[in-house]
């Protein structure tokens, strides 16, 4: 089967998608930043496309910002030849390392996807029996990320264990190239992936299906993240899959939200649009840097729901310096008066506020803080 966005179809064996990557002190010390071709651009992707958004990625000042790698999803695979070396579709992508090597000379880092399956989810090459020679591969092409997407992995990795042994596999195949890769693995949580992901490698795992820019998906999916909190830190993350901020299926209420409860949650912050078309807003709330200090912060504490009245939910995250980051949102469809009650989310009686989406501080406020929060909307908080 094919799994796309949350659908399955059963023309091609598939399950869920991983992204792997070796655990090495040096590697995602916090949250990993970047782009990713998928969100918008799925299979429709070549070698002008991917310089064209990693060019934008520093003219938008989006490097500046945190975002380093430019990871190339499904889309640019080809075949593998009668020695077993792996070769992009030419017509696409002619020269892979130049590709990367313009990538470099950006300052930037390149990631690539692949599969522990015979084919990726929608039937392009895999990596199944080629692990060693894909991963020298991608070191000599420069790849700095490698994105391991489950995809046909059930079709040949069936027994109970066998999924940690697939991406352990290519874990040692990547230490044993020398090069430093980041390691995401990308299996929408199966068999609680939290638990075992650092002892395959893993700098960065999938707890989630494909997330879609659609408000209802999108918050199904950050806010059942509660829970998750004790396997986050540094050097190995939750990921609760890619940014929809800018592909234009949501209100920016909506996308601040899902900016904000990322950045809660210190999930890596990967932007999926065009960043070439990009509007005023989008690029506002992709480079906000009060909100980005608060999912990269050096302390490296996922955050967790610690108030919720329905559809009222309030997020806290420690922060380094003995602060906290408060989210305050409201998932109803019409605008709401939210009250925090600081003895509810053990806030001191007294604390200095800062809205971090205005970028303005509210002032000194004692026992509680109330302010109208929009539709699907967030106020993101800071309190000192």
């Amino acid at each position: 089967m094919i799994r796309l966005r949350g659908w399955i179809f059963y023309p091609v064996l598939c399950l869920a998608a991983v992204a792997n990557v070796t655990e090495t002190p040096q590697l995602a010390r916090t949250p990993p930043m970047g782009w990713n071709s998928w969100n918008h651009f799925q299979l429709n992707i070549n070698d002008a496309i991917i310089r064209a958004q990693a060019e934008a990625l520093v003219s938008s000042r989006m490097k500046a910002a945190g975002y380093e790698y430019v990871v190339i999803d499904g889309g640019w695979e080809g075949y593998h030849d009668a020695q077993g070396n792996f070769h992009p579709n030419i017509l696409k992508f002619p020269d892979m390392k130049a590709l990367c090597d313009h990538i470099h000379s950006l300052g930037l880092k390149v990631g690539i996807h692949t599969t522990p399956g015979p084919v990726t989810c929608l039937g392009r090459e895999g990596s199944y029996g080629h692990e060693e020679q894909d991963a020298a591969t991608f070191a000599r092409w420069g790849i700095d990320f490698i994105k391991y997407d489950w995809c046909s992995g059930n079709s040949v990795y069936n027994n109970p264990g066998d999924i940690q042994k697939a991406y352990e596999k290519m874990h040692q195949a990547i230490l044993k190239t020398g090069r430093p890769m980041l390691y995401s693995v990308s299996e929408y949580g199966i068999d609680d992936v939290w638990k075992w992901g650092t002892t395959v490698g893993g700098n960065m795992w999938r707890t989630t299906d494909d997330v879609s820019d659609d408000y209802y998906h999108m918050a199904y999916i950050g806010f059942e993240q509660n829970g998750l909190e004790e396997f986050a830190g540094p050097g190995h993350w939750n990921d609760p899959d890619m940014l929809e901020v800018g592909n234009g299926g949501m209100t920016d209420d909506e996308y601040r939200t899902q900016m904000s409860l990322w950045s809660i949650l210190a999930a890596p912050l990967f932007a999926g649009n065009d960043l070439t078309k990009m509007s005023r807003a989008t690029l506002e709330i992709l480079t906000n840097p009060d909100v980005i200090a608060v999912d990269q912060d050096p302390a490296g504490v996922q955050g967790h729901r610690a108030w919720q009245a329905g559809p009222i939910e309030i997020w806290v995250k420690p922060l380094s310096g003995e602060t906290k980051a408060v989210g305050l949102f409201n998932r109803k469809e019409y605008p709401t008066t939210i009250t925090l009650n600081f003895k509810d989310v053990g806030i001191s009686d007294s604390v200095e506020i800062r809205n971090l989406w205005e970028r303005t501080n509210l002032g000194r406020f004692s026992g509680a803080f109330s302010i109208e929060v929009p539709a699907h909307g967030v106020v993101l908080i800071k309190v000192l």
